[in-house]
């Protein structure tokens, strides 16, 4: 194994405090919507520079002195917006992010559609050449502006717009800000006319108070639709709930607790949305992996009641539970996810037989429930299925669980990515910042920056944010350590190297034998070998601690007390780890399904 540590003569960070002479007083319009931003108490501004929002930037440096929001440099934009992102699954709050014109934005596009995907608010500032043309200049300008810039994005943000004014703009952000947080959230994109932003400004008219303008709270449910899922719910024989989207909340997670041991329910969990149920708790059938296990559908099948809280394609679960019939449970949805759907992704998947629809979230509408049942008639406790493994051969994904876990010891941790390849019974959920979920919308290499994102948001916090992510993921959004470098941001990268796109060699397994072909040659055009990238050197090249790699489980439980012990004292840290390739027989499966 490599020499474990970056060069130690590498400059720690400085605070980025700019001098500010002329702070008194807004001359500008981009004075302005700075002053707007700080108001609505974003504390964040990520962001790849750009011409086109130049007027911004100076303000919220020379102006604010670049505190709240504070400016996140990145080195691509992609990583600007994954970091928003993983900042949110964490806090359900927004932060902002800078895109620099039509270019920009089409480089955070895919960024942007996990966002959506996965329902997180985010305030997305973007920019124009000067909208009059007789304005712009030469060349640049020209292809810097767009007739409608939104509209590459408009179909998987929440709400999108250009204001022509300063005025317009602090009404675009106070619309924009309620409409991201207002559940179902989502990700809203704002365009600034480079001219409104470098004109002079010379209102005096006070800010909007903000506060007049707040997140939408969820409504009430229909009193009859809730007493009659009440009534069905207190019925059953034999209920499931299905546990989604929800909040991070520890309320929250306690009252799901009740809820299931007052209804003595089975409830569900996937590792695509963060946890929302403890995973030892005897009710809880154990997630393998991003999909339902065979042995955990049998639990479905025998329901006659399924609660769903938002879950995340209900009417596919549905379907694996009873393909060949109709469903013959009585099924109660509680979302508002109909809400965002449109006619171009089909990201709000199949339609789902639903007997009774609670439109609200399930952070409200659970307590309303427990209200109406009776108190559970016993007392719960935990089950534990984890069983003491013995390894051979290659390095194994359960294997780096089972050595991170004894690193970690008895200190709190954030799961902030899981490959396709992790098992849930690897790590026991007891906290619901204990695992986030994946991408919302697959885009391979938003870990990297999600990642920092959630380690930004815990950074104090106590809990040590882990990612676990495979070598193609992490050499997409490599750059997006640079960032977690630079602004001292404790965190630790595992990657799980297979030298492999391997999702798509069990995808070419599949039509190879489908079509009666050798299976022999998945590995062409996946394998990343011949040279294998320098995980190690790409990580310490972002100004990372690195570690790797590493090749033989000899190695591996040293390497880990070294980096946890590297993460405690501040620094980024990556661990390049050679694993075998492979997947649970649940996730090939629905992988391949057709």
């Amino acid at each position: 194994m490599s020499s474990s540590r970056t060069n130690d003569s590498r400059k720690k960070y400085l605070p980025e405090v700019p001098h500010l002479p002329n702070r008194a007083e807004e001359g500008w319009g981009s004075d302005r919507i700075a002053r707007m931003l700080h108001a609505l108490d974003l504390p964040y501004l990520s962001f790849n520079p750009g011409a086109s929002f130049r007027g911004l930037h100076d303000s919220l440096v020379n102006f604010l002195g670049n505190s709240k929001p504070q400016m996140l440099l990145c080195l691509h934009e992609e990583n600007a917006v994954a970091i928003a992102h993983g900042y949110a699954k964490v806090t359900g709050k927004p932060l902002a992010v800078a895109l620099h014109s039509n270019v920009g934005l089409m480089h955070a596009a895919m960024a942007i559609f996990n966002a959506w995907c996965d329902r997180v608010p985010m305030i997305i500032i973007g920019a124009t050449g000067p909208v009059d043309a007789a304005k712009r200049r030469p060349f640049i300008d020209w292809i810097h502006t767009a007739r409608d810039q939104a509209a590459i994005v408009r179909h998987y943000t929440k709400w999108d717009d250009q204001p022509a004014s300063v005025a317009a703009a602090e009404e675009s952000l106070l619309r924009g800000m309620q409409l991201s947080t207002t559940a179902p959230c989502g990700p809203v994109y704002i365009v600034l006319d480079v001219s409104t932003q470098e004109e002079p400004f010379a209102g005096t008219q006070d800010l909007p108070d903000v506060s007049r303008f707040k997140t939408i709270p969820p409504p009430a449910p229909d009193p009859d639709i809730l007493r009659e899922a009440a009534r069905l719910l207190s019925g059953a024989k034999s209920p499931v709930i299905l546990s989604g989207r929800v909040s991070r909340s520890t309320q929250a997670w306690q009252e799901r607790i009740q809820l299931a041991e007052q209804l003595n329910a089975y409830v569900f969990t996937d590792l695509k949305v963060g946890a929302s149920f403890p995973s030892e708790h005897e009710l809880h059938v154990m997630p393998r992996g991003m999909f339902i296990s065979k042995e955990s559908l049998g639990k479905l099948r025998d329901a006659d009641v399924v609660l769903s809280l938002d879950w995340v394609d209900l009417a596919g679960t549905i379907k694996q539970a009873w393909p060949d019939q109709q469903c013959p449970a009585k099924v109660i949805q509680v979302s508002v996810d109909h809400q965002l759907h449109n006619g171009w992704s089909f990201d709000y998947m199949p339609l789902p037989p639903v007997d009774l629809h609670l439109a609200v979230t399930p952070d409200a509408a659970v307590p309303l429930l427990r209200g109406q049942l009776p108190k559970a008639k016993r007392s719960y406790g935990n089950a534990n299925p984890n069983a003491v493994e013995s390894f051979s051969g290659e390095i194994k994904i359960a294997e780096i669980a089972a050595t991170l876990r004894g690193a970690v010891r008895d200190q709190p941790v954030c799961l902030s990515r899981l490959p396709l390849s992790w098992d849930g019974s690897y790590w026991p959920f007891s906290n619901p910042l204990d695992q986030l979920g994946h991408s919302g919308g697959g885009g391979v290499g938003s870990g990297p920056g999600m990642s920092v994102g959630a380690a930004l948001a815990l950074k104090g916090s106590g809990r040590i944010p882990i990612a676990i992510i495979g070598d193609g993921d992490f050499l997409m959004g490599v750059t997006s350590l640079w960032s977690a470098t630079h602004y001292q941001i404790p965190m630790l990268i595992v990657v799980a190297n297979n030298h492999s796109y391997f999702n798509d060699e069990v995808h070419q397994e599949h039509v190879a034998r489908k079509r009666n072909r050798p299976v022999e040659n998945r590995w062409i055009g996946q394998r990343i070998a011949d040279p294998e990238p320098d995980i190690v050197m790409l990580a310490r090249a972002q100004g990372a601690v690195a570690f790797g790699p590493v090749t033989s489980r000899a190695q591996l439980k040293s390497t880990f007390d070294e980096a946890i012990e590297a993460v405690l004292a501040g620094e980024t840290v990556v661990v390049d780890v050679h694993v075998a390739p492979g997947y649970a027989p649940t996730t090939v499966a629905a992988l391949t399904e057709t």
